[in-house]
């Protein structure tokens, strides 16, 4: 479903990609790990084709993603889910019209087709009947489960969650983890998430990888990642269970 071939990206002399390759199958859960300010996010963004490519291609169900003129973006976008790490909320609009919003945008659907969506979307996140509820009057965690029943509105065949606990504390953030694996089970989509929570990673990834120096170090699996001689992995891995 994703193929990314020989994908490079910079920031004026700065390397965040450096020729790297991944597949990405149907119904596959991907953990993206690394430090701040790595790349992760950026990866995100170049799917999503949001950033200019360098070098190399990004495939998406066929599409070379670098080649698609504004519209073909458009309608490629409406393929994928994003979530991104602060919800990115509308603070004017309601909860319903914050998930209709990409529906009025970009369909000719009716009040009532649209009404149906969104009731459908919130419901599957367990906020059903809170759509009158402005965001400042949520939690972190609602706020967050918003912005996925919005991620939702164009049954994407893959979800992107930048970040999706950062700042949750650690009840809110295993809700967020077990609707992430919710969704992914139920609707067979690719999920990639972009993380540095150890938990997010452990309880949510089939396969994990982390972007170092521009590169891609394959970890495998959650229980071979735990077992890593990677250095560089290892390294990671236990920073994170020492805090």
């Amino acid at each position: 479903m994703i193929k990314i071939v020989d994908l490079s990206k910079a920031f004026n002399h700065l390397v965040v990609l450096d020729r790297v390759t991944l597949d990405i199958p149907d119904g596959e859960t991907l953990a993206v790990i690394g430090p701040s300010g790595c790349g992760k996010s950026t990866l995100l963004r170049l799917i999503l084709g949001l950033e200019t490519i360098d070098f190399g291609q990004i495939l998406v169900d066929g599409q070379d993603v670098g080649k698609l003129n504004e519209e073909g973006l458009i309608k490629l976008r409406q393929k994928i889910g994003m979530v991104f790490q602060s919800s990115a909320l509308f603070d004017s609009l309601s909860v319903f019209e914050n998930v209709a919003f990409p529906l009025r945008e970009h369909t000719d659907l009716d009040d009532g087709e649209i009404k149906d969506i969104v009731e459908n979307k919130l419901a599957m996140v367990e906020l059903y009947g809170k759509g009158e509820i402005m965001p400042s009057e949520l939690s972190g965690g609602m706020q967050k489960r918003v912005s996925i029943a919005r991620a939702l509105a164009f049954d994407p065949k893959i979800i992107l969650y930048d970040e999706p606990t950062t700042g949750l504390d650690p009840i809110t953030s295993s809700t967020i983890e077990a609707l992430i694996n919710k969704l992914a089970g139920d609707l067979k989509v690719i999920s990639i998430v972009v993380t540095h929570q150890l938990s997010t990673i452990f309880r949510t990834a089939h396969k994990i990888i982390m972007l170092d120096n521009g590169k891609f170090i394959v970890g495998g699996t959650v229980e071979q990642v735990k077992r890593s001689q990677d250095p560089v992995i290892s390294r990671f891995i236990n920073a994170g269970i020492t805090l």
